[in-house]
This record gives structure tokens, C-alpha cells and sequence, in this order.
């Protein structure tokens, strides 16, 4: 039975069951990058406060990522936030707007490693934990709250390479020329990136995500050699207890067996990945988030209605948050994310065979 959209529900329990695989009424449904520049309010407000004074200030924030749930009708509320905001808190130069970060003094060799200083959470960065009291507070106990964090390859591409580049050829060639030195500089930010998810999820977020955006640069190999332990040990460290972790990569169809062994409890993954597949390989130890081309959104209802309905139907609906493969472009009329998160709340799970009864 589908339920009434209009109904209210227990959104935070529905979220939960599926990050844990259990059975679900209908999968939940949120969006990356849900609250941005393609809501007018959004840039309503942005034409009066820079965006990282929204970032920094709790209440801000906190307007800001409320806007897509009672616009566009998500099922969570992921903070307003950056995953450069811990960076700047290790004491780098950073410049963030709309169009992409800049830091002033990348890092480069091993005096600016040593350089990067541990940091209190609650101290330098209080204001995303604040802002997530302030969500809390505002959905009540029935909608998850999202907090979120970059994943440690992703940083240190950013923070050698200064900016978003094809290839990340700079952090490439550290990471191949001194090897030692960038494993000093992942491990640094691995055990950083554990403090400022673990005071998140003690202001109250529901579960985290961490974003290794740039995963799909590295091969197998490289992947298995540098990123993935320390995601492994990013994750252990955090012991979230009970507190689900999610794992978005990009362009990452080749890593699925290494990304999978991360130790996530979900895993997000871009349109160039078949859910069906990523479901046949991994079976049911991790749920799948995803994976909609945000490009769809650009096209007319019937198709965003179909692509979601697609994207349900080749998981069964089980262990499945929908979502997009990346996030929203600004150009996406905000009708058509209405339309994308509706058909996820009304279309129908496909029927399972119980247990024990498969042919």
C-alpha cells in the first residue's frame, strides 16, 4: 500500500530501517545538494549573506537546509555545511563561494603536513554542531538529520592541489613520488575527520556521509593502497554506535568491491553504476543510495518519474535510499524535484519472494 504523501509519517524511522536493509513501506528519498542555488529562497537569502557566513552561522544554516524540506518535501534534512570547514580549522587559507573552493597555500611538502593542526570540533567549528541542535529542535524526533564530512582522499586533493583540477595531478604526484609523506598527511585527516563527524553526531545527526567525490580518480590498486585504509580507519575510529555511516563516491564503478569493504553501512553511488549489479555483487551487507542523473531532472516529469521508479524497481526497494548520482545543477526548475522526491514516495516496492521460497 502506498501511503499518503500528505500523511505524516515517521520519516526518521523509514530512514533507518532502509540504511539498515530491514524491510520498508517505501524507500525514503533526499537529494544532494538539496538546499542550493536552484530554490529561489536560497539565493534570496545569498544575495545578503556570503556563503561562508551561511556555512558559519547555526541559524543561517539552519534556514538554509530547511528550505528544500518544506519546499520540495525530502525526507531529510542534511546540514548546510561545506567539507572544507575542518580544513580551514587546521589553520589552511580558505576562499569558498559557489563556484568552488580556493586555497590560498596549498600543501606541498612535508613542513606543511606537519603543519595542519588538530583542532576541538566544539571549539573551531562549533557552528555546524550547532546548527544540527537547531535542526533537531526544529523537525522534532520524526526526520532524520544529516550531518556530513569529506572523505580523506578527497580532502588532501584539495588540499594539495589548491582547487578542483582534472585528475588532481599535483596530489597524484605526491601521493606517487612520496608516498610516505601522503599516507602521514590521509592519516591526519583521517583521524580529524573522526572528531568533526563524532561532535555531529553528538548534536544529534541521525547518520553522516562522507563524500569521496574524487574516488574514481585512482585505480584498484591505488584505491586499495591509499584511500580505502584510511576510510577504513576514518570509520573505525568514529564508531558511530549504531549512528549509520554513508559513502558517496563518484565515477567509482570499477572500485564497488573496494568501496563496499570501506565499512559503511550505505553506499552512494553515481548513474554510471547499475544498482541492479551493485546489488547482485554486494548482496544485502550494505544498503545502496542513488543514483539518478541530476541531468534528468533538466528533462520533462514523465522521465524524472521514470528514472526513479527504475532506479527502485533494480534494488527491490530494500536497503534503498533514493537519491541522485551527484547533486542537484542549479538549473533544475524546483517542480521537477518536487516530481523526482513525489514519484519516490508513491511508487510501489516490487513484491519479494519470503524467505526460503526462492526458486
Amino acid at each position: 500500500m502506498i501511503p499518503d504523501v500528505h500523511t505524516p509519517e515517521n520519516r526518521k524511522a523509514l530512514f533507518l530501517r532502509a540504511c539498515r536493509s530491514e524491510p520498508v513501506e517505501r524507500v525514503p528519498v533526499w537529494i544532494m545538494r538539496q538546499a542550493g542555488r536552484y530554490l529561489p529562497e536560497y539565493r534570496a537569502l545569498r544575495q545578503k549573506h556570503a556563503f561562508l557566513e551561511v556555512c558559519k552561522t547555526p541559524e543561517l544554516a539552519a534556514e538554509v537546509s530547511l528550505q528544500p524540506f518544506h519546499i520540495v518535501g525530502v525526507d531529510a534534512v542534511i546540514v548546510f555545511s561545506d567539507i572544507l570547514i575542518p580544513i580551514e580549522a587546521m589553520g589552511m587559507g580558505l576562499e569558498l563561494t559557489d563556484s568552488g573552493p580556493a586555497l590560498a597555500d596549498p600543501v606541498r611538502d612535508s613542513a606543511h603536513v606537519a603543519a595542519l593542526r588538530d583542532f576541538d570540533p566544539e571549539q573551531e567549528t562549533g557552528f555546524v554542531a550547532e546548527a544540527i541542535r537547531q535542526l533537531s529542535r526544529a523537525v522534532g524526533p520524526d526526520v532524520p538529520v544529516i550531518g556530513f564530512a569529506g572523505a580523506p582522499w578527497t580532502l588532501a586533493c584539495y588540499l594539495v592541489e589548491g582547487r578542483a583540477r582534472d585528475a588532481f595531478p599535483t596530489a597524484k604526484r605526491m601521493m606517487f613520488q612520496e608516498p610516505a609523506l601522503f599516507r602521514t598527511l590521509l592519516e591526519k585527516l583521517a583521524r580529524t575527520t573522526a572528531r568533526y563527524l563524532k561532535a555531529q553526531i553528538a548534536a544529534g545527526a541521525t547518520a553522516v556521509q562522507l563524500f569521496d567525490t574524487w574516488a574514481g580518480e585512482l585505480s584498484e590498486r591505488d584505491y586499495e593502497a591509499f584511500a580505502l585504509p584510511t576510510t577504513q580507519r576514518l570509520i573505525a575510529e568514529l564508531d558511530p554506535g549504531g549512528v549509520p555511516v554513508i559513502l558517496y563516491t563518484k565515477a567509482s564503478g570499477h572500485l564497488l568491491r573496494e568501496v563496499a569493504q570501506a565499512g559503511a553501512d550505505v553506499l552512494s553511488v553515481d548513474w554510471r553504476v547499475d544498482l541492479a549489479e551493485a546489488r547482485q555483487r554486494l548482496g544485502n551487507r550494505v544498503a545502496l543510495q542513488g543514483n539518478v542523473d541530476p541531468c534528468v531532472l533538466l528533462g520533462p516529469e514523465e522521465g524524472i518519474r521514470q528514472a526513479a521508479r527504475e532506479a527502485i524497481e533494480k534494488t527491490g526497494g530494500l536497503g534503498h535510499i533514493l537519491n541522485l548520482g551527484h547533486g542537484i545543477l542549479p538549473s533544475t526548475p524546483v517542480e521537477a524535484a518536487r516530481a523526482f522526491v513525489r514519484a519516490g514516495k508513491t511508487t510501489s516496492l516490487p513484491a519479494r519472494v519470503p524467505l526460503g521460497q526462492a526458486g
